[in-house]
């Protein structure tokens, strides 16, 4: 699966970024990653700079699908996918003459798709050569930062949060040569994640510690110890009318972060009113990875949580998992003191300790999934402003013809915990883990309306 990852992003993207018609799109995205592979061959065969396959490597070269092609990694199934997810939005209704009408619709998506990648195909063995060069610069530079390097990548990782850009940061280590490059089981692994996995299915029983650094265990001791803690910390501090009012959100937030590792339900009832703590717990979390890295510890995969804990740390030989759970139960100790001082020292507005807090009249545990996601539609200014209703792991991302139309307030009824504006056009909705089953509600309903 993870030698096929580009592929895979192309025909996930382009489904994901489908406003209708998902199955075509991913179609078309499949068949565009197979066009621009084809053309870049053709364009390397016409040139004779296809290698023998011993000097791929070196050439940056490599096979595709059984294609002998540039090495464009998860970089090549990412463009193709936004590629095509724009494509199939601009032609997938489109309405063409009579006499040519039964190429039209959908069926026009995977035709022009054929023809842009064909073009795209023969350009990328002259562009491709410095942008990868670039990748791969920046990888070894974050290398040569050591501690320095992982602290930075575990800060960012958290301040990119509330853009939703942390993915970004994310794909480029686990799946770039910004993420590492070493030799497992005789053939060339990039990125992080990758490494992991390689190491993992070749029976490895010393993992890559420069892989695993930008992994999981960088953030057990945040997601397992830190936030739960902050949890009740923001339980304690919450004035005594109101704790049993908070204690739901607080509860369900923290067990999402210590098992599942979802952690921004729980950090979106904090970030807007106490910018500060959010900072703090930026630096911590660079800190936590740093000191994983110090240390050796080496727990591969990506969530954070207590199953990544004890199936990719306890269960696997030479993790140095024990060394992770102790710097966990001090952060559980930092977290819930640093916390508590500020948000009493400030007098933070967190969960409880608002002067008018309304969370009474959050009826989203009280009406059937149909009746919430009807709510849902009124609050986002009803369905004439709703264009594309989409999701990731924890968010609703909705395009609307105007944000100004949106009830936040009536949005928080329905159990959001968190909502962004990033322009005029487009809100993100915090829902949790929860997000994806709310989306095909929501479609659903805006269908029957």
């Amino acid at each position: 699966m993870f030698s096929n990852l580009p592929v895979l992003f192309a025909i996930a993207l382009a489904i994901g970024l489908a406003d209708d018609e998902p199955a075509i799109a991913g179609f078309s995205g499949f068949v565009g990653f197979i066009i621009l592979n084809v053309a870049i061959n053709f364009v390397l065969k016409t040139n004779k700079m296809l290698v023998e396959p011993d000097k791929m490597k070196q050439a940056g070269q490599a096979m595709v699908l059984g294609i002998q092609t540039l090495e464009l990694g998860v970089f090549g199934g990412i463009l193709t996918g936004m590629i095509v997810g724009a494509l199939h939005n601009k032609y997938y209704n489109i309405k063409l003459p009579d006499y040519i009408g039964f190429f039209g619709g959908t069926r026009f998506v995977p035709i022009v798709t054929t023809f842009v990648f064909m073009l795209i195909g023969l350009i990328f063995p002259v562009i491709w050569p410095p942008i990868g060069n670039g990748i791969q610069a920046t990888g070894y530079g974050i290398a040569r930062l050591g501690y320095f390097g992982t602290f930075l990548f575990g800060a960012l990782e958290r301040l990119l949060i509330p853009f939703g850009l942390h993915h970004i940061l994310n794909a480029m280590f686990r799946f770039t040569p910004v993420g590492g490059e070493i030799q497992v089981a005789g053939k060339t692994v990039t990125g992080a994640l990758n490494i992991y996995f390689a190491e993992l299915a070749a029976g490895s029983t010393n993992f890559s510690t420069e892989a695993t650094r930008f992994l999981a265990q960088g953030k057990i001791p945040i997601m397992v110890f830190g936030l739960p803690a902050a949890a009740l910390a923001m339980y304690h501090t919450a004035k005594e009318e109101h704790k049993n009012k908070v204690k739901g959100i607080l509860i369900t937030g923290a067990l999402a972060s210590l098992v599942t590792g979802i952690t921004e339900p729980l950090e979106f009832s904090f970030l807007f009113v106490a910018p500060i703590l959010f900072l703090i717990h930026s630096v911590l979390s660079g800190l936590s990875f740093m000191l994983n890295h110090i240390f050796k510890v080496a727990i591969g995969n990506t969530q954070g949580g207590i199953i990544d804990l004890i199936v990719f740390g306890m269960m696997q030989p030479n993790t140095k998992w024990y060394i992770t759970l102790f710097i966990g139960i001090l952060y559980a100790f930092a977290y819930y003191y640093i916390f508590k001082l500020i948000i009493i020292k400030f007098n933070l507005q967190t969960p409880g300790r608002e002067e008018d807090l309304d969370i009474e009249e959050d009826n989203s545990k009280q009406v059937s999934i149909d009746e919430r996601a009807i709510q849902i539609i009124y609050a986002l200014g009803g369905k004439q402003n709703i264009e594309v209703v989409n999701n990731c792991f924890t968010r609703l991302r909705v395009t609307v013809k105007d944000s100004a139309l949106i009830n936040e307030t009536e949005l928080k009824k329905t159990g959001a915990k968190g909502i962004i504006k990033p322009n005029q056009n487009n809100v993100q909705v915090i829902y949790g883990p929860s997000a994806s089953n709310i989306k095909v509600s929501v479609t659903k309903a805006l269908k029957k309306m």
